[in-house]
């Protein structure tokens, strides 16, 4: 079954998910761009820290845009690419970003938005997405 599509991420729950990245990407003084797009893909929230590069910043919507459009991690678009052949054809895809660092977030099993990060290595990048989308499931089992 698809995961379906919820109602977009709150404000309030934005915030827990911007905090917990922006604190990983700190606690390795990574400078990187971190943005959260709602359920209809618009962005809510984009934080540039101190010095990150300029073009992180569409890179780091493009990546949270992938993971709530394509309901899954960008990783996976990634990964197709590298195995090369058919996976491939994804270049010529002007709506997805085929870098890990965007994931989907996901309450009561529905899709409320995603983030996506951009400005260290990719693998750099996911660890700070999977920190903020480990802080919204945090946030959402404290509130039950």
């Amino acid at each position: 079954m698809t995961l379906p599509y919820g109602a977009p991420i709150t404000l309030d729950q934005a915030r827990a998910v911007m905090a917990a990245a922006e604190a990983e990407a700190i606690a390795h003084d990574w400078s990187m761009v971190i943005a959260i797009v709602g359920s209809g893909s618009q962005l809510v929230m984009l934080h540039a820290l101190d010095q990150a590069q300029h073009g992180s910043v569409p890179v780091a919507q493009a990546k949270a845009e992938t993971a709530v459009n394509f309901r899954r991690p960008s990783k996976i678009f990634e990964d197709a690419v590298a195995s090369g052949s058919l996976g491939l054809r994804l270049l010529g895809m002007h709506n997805l970003m085929p870098l890990d660092g965007g994931l989907p977030l996901i309450v009561d099993g529905r899709l409320i938005g995603a983030i996506g990060v951009s400005g260290m290595q990719s693998t750099q990048d996911a660890q700070v997405a999977a920190a903020g989308a480990a802080a919204l499931a945090r946030a959402e089992i404290g509130n039950r």
